[in-house]
């Protein structure tokens, strides 16, 4: 019988170690598989990893395109009339101008279109009367135009063109008005809020589908080195012929008439230039700072006089020679116009479209016959 109880106990612990050693077996088979299942992830994660960065190299993303800011937008350019007579310096407006054009009137003098938008000006001016082949410039930039008085080619264009303009004249005083520091016809100015709400009661359209007159870009534009290879003036030395660059253009004087001329000096620090009329240099009324360009665009135009006042006209419905400078070179270019209403097209020698440096640009649309020079 003690025999008997014996032999049951044990055969009671075999079972209880077998089941143990189950258990154990299962719990080891357990984690083993366990391991196995997060190593298996772990690769295809590594595996999904390596095929991501393949694809990013075999796809890199593209960088969105840089635009450029000079006449963002839609809205539609305001052209400005401005007198530049010496009496009429410094002229307000001129800081926050995208683009300005200068070309010759009567008497030798010029005066200047100046085309923005999106400003917010206290006083903008002198603002003086229009010459007809002022409004071809407007037209192209699909601007309003702003004068005070017009000539009589100028009013017959007008009503030919269907001119959206404003004139002064016929403001009497309610929001254009002289300033007394001066004295007329040099003082006519006007502010954008007074201008916003003669805008509001012409009821113009606002807004514009055409494009940009000039080809802006927003990657910085280098013009190409002319090299030539020039003679040493020095007869005491041996030296060799060496190459030269012959495009440079640190300074620019541009004459429009014996009195009148325009000059330029370029600042390598800030890359731009430096405006003189009349050999001052040329500031802002508002700012009191000096005007930097950081393009400049010259069209040689032959002009004439059309009546006993001196009045000029030009012949600028043509291909006319030009020139690009900017960044402290120059490159000779054409300047095409086929029309008066059209764009004109401003094109290196090899028939492309030349890219224009984001920032402000004076074109000089000067007399044919003018002295221009590079230093």
């Amino acid at each position: 019988m003690g025999d008997a109880r014996r032999m049951q106990k044990k055969k009671k612990s075999g079972t209880k170690i077998l089941v143990i050693i189950l258990i154990l077996l299962i719990i080891i088979a357990g984690a083993l598989l366990a391991m196995k299942t997060m190593q298996n992830k772990e690769n295809e994660e590594q595996i999904g990893a390596i095929n991501t960065n393949k694809n990013e190299i075999q796809e890199p993303k593209q960088e969105e395109k840089k635009e450029p800011k000079t006449f963002a937008g839609n809205d539609r350019p305001i052209a400005f009339m401005i007198d530049n007579n010496i009496n009429a310096m410094p002229q307000a407006g001129l800081e926050q101008a995208d683009l300005i054009y200068e070309i010759i009137v009567e008497g030798g003098e010029t005066r200047l279109m100046m085309v923005m938008k999106n400003q917010n000006l206290k006083k903008i001016g002198p603002i003086r009367s229009s010459r007809h082949y002022f409004i071809d410039y407007a037209m192209e930039n699909d601007a309003i135009y702003i004068h005070y008085g017009h000539s009589p080619q100028a009013g017959s264009d007008f009503t030919k063109f269907g001119i959206d303009h404003i004139e002064g004249v016929y403001d009497n005083g309610n929001n254009f008005w002289r300033d007394t520091t001066r004295y007329a016809p040099h003082n006519a100015v006007i502010s954008t809020t007074n201008l916003e709400k003669v805008l509001k009661s012409k009821g113009f359209r606002r807004t514009t589908t055409k494009g940009n007159v000039l080809n802006y870009v927003a990657e910085e534009v280098e013009l190409e080195d002319k090299k030539e290879v020039v003679k040493t003036n020095d007869t005491n030395t041996t030296s060799e012929p060496v190459e030269k660059v012959t495009n440079l253009a640190n300074s620019i004087t541009i004459p429009y008439s014996a009195y009148n001329t325009v000059k330029y000096t370029y600042n390598k620090d800030t890359k731009t230039y430096t405006r003189y009329s009349r050999d001052t240099v040329q500031k802002d009324w508002n700012t009191n700072k000096a005007i930097q360009v950081k393009n400049i665009i010259i069209t040689k135009c032959e002009n004439s006089t059309i009546d006993s006042y001196g009045r000029q006209t030009i012949n600028n419905v043509k291909t006319l020679d030009g020139y690009y400078i900017t960044n402290g070179k120059y490159i000779p270019i054409k300047c095409e116009k086929t029309s008066r209403t059209g764009k004109t097209k401003y094109k290196d020698l090899k028939g492309n479209e030349i890219e224009v440096n984001d920032g402000k640009t004076f074109i000089q649309i000067c007399p044919i016959n003018s002295k221009i020079s590079f230093k």
